[in-house]
């Protein structure tokens, strides 16, 4: 399926966006990457991926609400303006901001496709380099010696490249400002009505993440009010671009939809 390229104002931003085919599925990405990363599904299955502000080719405003609650605002006007009355999620990392849409909003969602989200439950502690970026001063400091070498030792293949290209002041702002918003209580506090989600959910989890522990697929999974099944699987924080099997075990849950 081909994949191409959009620009549209939504909320009073521009947004870029990848689009394949007309199938109601929305991919959200997470830090420090961009639509990029969701190209295998949208060639497989179709759907819509875009840049969250702040993110990629998508307007970087200062003046952003970088947060749970501001994207959760953004992709209730992004889905309005698709015309997507009901459609699937399939989430990574800090596209777990649409678990916020998903429990405003449970009777749109037909189902949900996770992979190492940002946990929305109690106990969750951040990883190092999150510390670093929500620690003023520091994570300035993180951001200024951030290096393409540095990104090709954390992501997998041209996804490093990719990401580190979009990866100027504005992002960079985006990043401190997202973390910055999420103590481990508000994270708690935003999935606490998880169990209103009633979608099937599939959630492909690796065991081998260095950056979100394996322990919280199952947590996850267990907050969510539908038939959830869990996959432990491995490939790091990225696992479907090392195991690309796992782009066809979600889609083939997708299609069931």
């Amino acid at each position: 399926m081909e994949v191409t390229e959009h620009r549209a104002q939504v909320g009073g931003l521009e947004v870029n966006y990848r689009q394949a085919g007309d199938a109601p599925i929305v991919y959200l990405h997470g830090v420090p990457t961009h639509s990029h990363e969701w190209i295998p599904f949208l060639e497989r299955t179709g759907g819509v991926a875009p840049d969250l502000p702040g993110f990629g080719k998508s307007a970087k405003p200062a003046n952003f609400d970088y947060s749970i609650e501001g994207y959760d605002r953004f992709l209730e006007a992004l889905v309005d303006q698709l015309g997507l009355e009901r459609f699937s999620l399939v989430l990574h990392d800090w596209g777990a901001v649409g678990l916020a849409l998903a429990q405003r909003i449970p009777e749109r969602v037909e189902r949900l496709v996770l992979f190492s989200i940002v946990p929305f439950v109690p106990g969750f502690r951040w990883h190092r380099v999150a510390r670093g970026w929500r620690t003023p001063g520091v994570g300035e400091l993180l951001m200024g010696i951030t290096t393409r070498w540095s990104f090709r030792r954390e992501l997998p293949g041209e996804l490093a490249d990719v990401a580190y290209d979009a990866f100027d002041h504005g992002t960079q702002r985006a990043i401190l400002k997202l973390y910055r918003s999420a103590p481990p209580d508000v994270l708690a506090k935003a999935g606490e009505r998880l169990g209103e989600i009633s979608a099937p959910a599939l959630i492909l989890w690796p065991e081998d993440d260095p950056y979100i522990g394996a322990e919280f697929g199952q947590l996850v999974a267990h907050a969510l009010g539908g038939e959830t099944a869990l996959e432990m699987v491995r490939g790091g924080h990225w696992p479907w671009h090392r195991n690309p099997e796992l782009v066809d075990r979600a889609a083939a849950f997708l299609k069931r939809s």
